[in-house]
């Protein structure tokens, strides 16, 4: 049973910054693509972050320069640093895993496994 657990997130200024953590078990993930999405109230499911197995990354360009994703494979872990946190980055972060390697890195439809997500809020 695969299981992705987010933690690091909170409640923080503008200016400020995160850095949220997914921890991933039941997989060894190191072969897989990992990704972040979030989800704002009232809003759907949006693309973050895409880290391929092979070290490629890609961003959505509301974060792009700010936001970081990075993975340490023998943690099976994947973090998203961000800084200079904006009010309109407050949403439910969630990782997801791909298996196959979807040419789709940005489609929420793509991943396979989720985790339950964590709450960032940024306030002005």
């Amino acid at each position: 049973q695969v299981q992705l657990e987010e933690s690091g997130g909170g409640l923080v200024q503008a200016g400020g910054s995160l850095r949220l953590s997914c921890a991933v078990s039941g997989r060894t993930f190191s072969t897989y693509t990992m990704g972040w999405f979030r989800q704002a109230p009232g809003k759907e499911r949006e693309f973050v972050a895409t880290a391929r197995s092979g070290g490629t990354t890609y961003y959505a360009d509301s974060v792009k320069g700010r936001f970081t994703i990075s993975r340490d494979n023998a943690k099976n872990t994947v973090y998203l640093q961000m800084n200079s946190l904006k009010p309109e980055d407050t949403a439910i972060y969630y990782c997801a895993l791909d298996r196959g390697y979807s040419i789709i890195y940005y489609a929420d439809g793509e991943y396979d496994y989720w985790g339950q997500g964590t709450q960032v809020t940024v306030s002005s």
